[in-house]
């Protein structure tokens, strides 16, 4: 029997970023979800049945921001895995966020091959 596809929450302001990152992660095999604010990835979050594995968010966002929502579903979720992905790789936020924290950084722009590299190395590798 084949395994199910390993869902990953895509959250981003940007609709032609969050459309790309969305495409690419299907086409890397997983099913992806899409959100436009962290308010609306916090629903969607709430109503999915399968286990969101991975949350691939944008750092800065109105509203709701990247490390905000992580922290809300993180707390829903232990051991939900992040993706930050960023045009702002050196600042304070972020390094705290990704050093402190434990999660993964991917600065933006990035590559389907980077965007793939980094999901299976934090989805398989790190298990």
């Amino acid at each position: 029997m084949a395994d199910a596809k390993k869902t990953i929450l895509v959250v981003d302001d940007e609709p032609e970023i969050r459309k790309l990152v969305g495409a690419m992660v299907t086409q890397s095999g997983y099913l992806a979800i899409t959100a436009d604010s962290g308010e609306h990835a916090l629903t969607l979050f709430k109503k999915q049945r399968e286990p969101v594995e991975l949350l691939i968010t944008d750092v800065v966002q109105p509203g709701m921001s990247g490390p905000m929502l992580a922290d809300r579903l993180t707390a829903l979720q232990p051991g939900l895995k992040v993706l930050y992905i960023s045009g702002y790789d050196n600042t304070h936020v972020v390094q705290k966020y990704v050093v402190e924290k434990g999660h993964a950084l991917l600065p933006k722009p990035f590559t389907v091959e980077e965007l793939r590299a980094k999901v299976r190395e934090i989805l398989v590798v790190q298990g």
